[in-house]
This record gives structure tokens, sequence and C-alpha cells, in this order.
């Protein structure tokens, strides 16, 4: 993998003590080279100390933002390090670093800005029972995602994917909040970015439940797809299209600004 490919590795958790040390030193051992930054997002157990010990760089939210602002203080903290590629992945076990090389791999053959993890491609296994509520539930999501973007997509909740350059920009000051996952997909079609998915290996969760429960599943199918729907009548942000040239600085929140003055990514 070339040298611009080395990315920083940004994992949101959530009370996952029992996990977050393992996943972090398993990173460190595969990605050396590479920057692992766990978002504690108001965690009310070990996690990060537990993620400090292992030798991540920990920022720890003050309280429960959800996992798109998390995600989002992640990037950050991965462009503020200095780092063009970003990997995200779960802090739970589930997600392995040894699929990190697949998704670099697939967005370095590609050129793609976003590469996501797919767990029902062919090539893929994804080892977790999943119920036929679930899996149903993201198939009709994966159709409606694939006819916003106009473009096919396998799995729209992926929670294992990377990203580079003006796109980890945007992302960094930009990253949804309510649905996260699909609705970056959108964001970044319609802002011109291009994508692919690659397949990868996801393991049983080791600790902890999905934070989307089965009962959830059809209210939260609904509410995504008339969220992506009604992103198809948005306005394309000239500004931060891909291809418009030098981008202007995005604000961070004003809490996140030094004394004295706002902080620009």
């Amino acid at each position: 993998m070339c040298a611009a490919f080395v990315p920083a590795i940004v994992m949101p958790a959530l009370d996952e003590e029992r996990t977050v040390g393992g996943v972090v030193r398993a990173c460190k051992a595969q990605w050396p080279e590479s920057a692992v930054i766990v978002v504690s997002d108001g965690s009310t157990d070990a996690t990060a100390a537990r993620a400090a010990a292992a030798g991540a760089v920990v920022l720890a939210l003050p309280c429960r933002l959800g996992v798109g602002p998390a995600v989002q203080a992640g990037l950050q903290k991965a462009v503020e390090l200095g780092y063009s590629v970003v990997v995200r992945m779960d802090s739970d076990g589930q997600h392995l670093p040894s699929q990190i090389g697949a998704l670099l791999a697939r967005m370095e053959e590609t050129g793609a800005d976003f590469v996501s993890g797919s767990r029902f491609m062919a090539g893929a296994r994804f080892e977790e029972g999943s119920t036929t509520a679930r899996r149903l539930g993201n198939r009709v999501l994966a159709k409606v995602l694939s006819a916003v973007c106009k473009t096919r997509i396998t799995d729209p909740t992926s929670g294992m994917w990377c990203v580079r350059g003006d796109l980890l920009r945007l992302f960094a000051g930009r990253y949804p909040s309510e649905y996260p996952e699909p609705e970056a997909i959108a964001l970044l079609r319609r802002q011109g970015y291009s994508m692919a998915e690659a397949p990868i290996v996801v393991k049983p969760r080791a600790a902890g439940t999905s934070s989307i429960k089965p009962l959830a599943l059809p209210y939260f199918t609904m509410r995504v797809g008339l969220a992506l729907l009604a992103d198809r009548v948005r306005p394309v942000d000239r500004r931060f299209a891909r291809g418009a040239g030098p981008k202007p600085e995005i604000p961070l929140a004003e809490e996140d600004a030094p004394a004295g003055g706002r902080r620009t990514l």
C-alpha cells in the first residue's frame, strides 16, 4: 500500500470497556504508523481509560451525542493530525483491522473518494445472526439509497468505511447526525464525489447490543427512506462540490473554538 494511503483509524465508542482495548491493540499491531482515534461518546464506564492504555488518541465527549457527532469529532481530530485518509470502524469487535487493507486497496483501484465495507457483496462474510426483519430492512433501504444515488449500493448501514481528500474535510465539518451512514452516502453523491464498495468479513459482536432494535427496524427504515427522498430536493453546495477548486474553511462548533477566535479546518 502506498504511503499516501496510511490512514488514521476512527472509532466511536459508547460503554465498550470490554472490547475497545483489544480492538485498539489489534489496529496498532497491524497499522503501526496509523493514529487510532477513539471517541468515547459520553461513556459511563472505563472505555476512555482502556482505549488510552492501549495506545489510542482519546476524545472523551462529556455527554452522549450519538454516532454521527462522535464520528465527526474523530474526523476533525484526524485532519488536525495531518491525515488525508481515514478509516472508520466500530470498537465492539465486529470490524477487523485485517479488513482495512481491502478498503484501501479498493480505493486505490477505483480512485473513489469513499469506500464502504459491504457485508452483503459476493466474497463478504457476515457471521452475526441477523434476523429476517433486519435483512429485509437493509434490502429496502439499499434499494431506496441506490435509486437516490443512481448507483448500486448493497449495504447502506455499514459502519466500516474509508474516506479521503476533500470529502474527508467536508465530512469533518458537515457529517450527518441522525442517520449518518446512508445520509453520508447521499450527501457525497449529491456533491459529486465518487464511492465504491468492498466485501468485508464482519464478526459477531463481542459485547453489547445494536443501537437499532428489531421492533424499531420498520420505523427506522421508513424514516431513513423519507430522509433520503427529501435529500433529492436539496441543492448542491457549490463551495464543497467535487472539483470546485480550493475549498473554503469549514467552521467548527463554537465550543471547539480556542479563546480569542473561531477554529476552522
